[in-house]
């Protein structure tokens, strides 16, 4: 059995992951088969690697993984970080002293680096219900004191496109800005993406932008789709994702990304 690609790439929330947080056992059979016809797969998730360890572990995942939006590349199969980029804290203040100062008051948390990285959160920051561990500070400055990997921010009013679409024009060069999910808008370390992590992971499996196919639901995925040979976006996906996308498939409730796998799996001849 042929695949076209020697490198799948999925993220997790909305794509890879029901909203359960589980992965369909349809979906696993599909990557299965295609790493078993040659591929690779790569996760590529905004989520840190303490975010992303027992996702993995659950899913009997050996292999390479991107993390914190392109910052940390693990190892899966030795539960060992190989990289890890983290965010010049003082540009991350002085970044939000501007964004304050064109929105107001902002909600904050951040995620620490390392392994066992913990994610801090500051007063009025609104947390997902949900099993992933967050620690709750009354005092902002403690968010400050070790190495991070991004900082999060809310507004009280302001959605998230705004609320992203404000801070990146406030920010300039200082750092990036992405919208990762419902609620999730975060300061990253200048020039960082998925895109960027993915091809580190890539070039260590001696793979490139156009061996690969990429599946995603947000904009943070965008670089991703831009480097990649064919993007893959969910039809739960945002708009903006949509638009640069190559493909459009069914949810991540309805089994999306194996349902173009099994669909290249079985279909024989040149791909886009």
């Amino acid at each position: 059995m042929s695949f076209p690609y020697k490198l799948v790439a999925t993220d997790l929330d909305g794509t890879l992951l029901r909203g359960d947080d589980t992965v369909s056992e349809r979906t696993r059979e599909a990557l299965a088969e295609v790493t078993a016809a040659g591929a690779a797969h790569i996760v590529v998730t905004g989520r840190a690697v303490p975010w992303t360890r027992h996702i993995l572990d659950d899913l009997g995942y050996e292999g390479l993984a991107v993390c914190g939006q392109g910052a940390q590349v693990y190892h899966a199969g030795e539960h060992r970080l190989l990289t890890s980029l983290t965010l010049d804290r003082r540009l991350a203040g002085l970044a939000l002293s501007k964004v304050e100062a064109e929105v107001g008051p902002l909600a904050l948390a951040v995620s620490r680096d390392g392994l066992d990285g913990e994610v801090l959160v500051g007063p009025g920051y609104r947390v997902h219900d949900g099993p992933l561990p967050y620690v709750f500070v009354e005092d902002s400055t403690e968010m400050w004191t070790a190495p991070l990997n991004k900082v999060y921010i809310q507004h009280p009013e302001l959605d998230d496109d705004a609320l992203a679409k404000s801070a990146r024009q406030a920010v300039g060069g200082l750092v990036d800005v992405v919208m990762a999910g419902p609620g999730v808008v975060e300061i990253l370390p200048l020039g960082l993406s998925k895109a960027t992590g993915l091809s580190l992971a890539a070039r260590r499996l001696g793979l490139t932008a156009s061996d690969t196919v990429a599946f995603g639901d947000m904009p943070n995925d965008i670089p991703m789709f831009g480097w990649a040979r064919h993007g893959v976006a969910m039809a739960n996906a945002h708009e903006e994702l949509k638009a640069v996308a190559h493909q459009v498939t069914a949810s991540n409730e309805d089994d999306g990304i194996a349902v173009v796998l099994e669909d290249l799996l079985r279909t024989p001849g040149p791909r886009p």
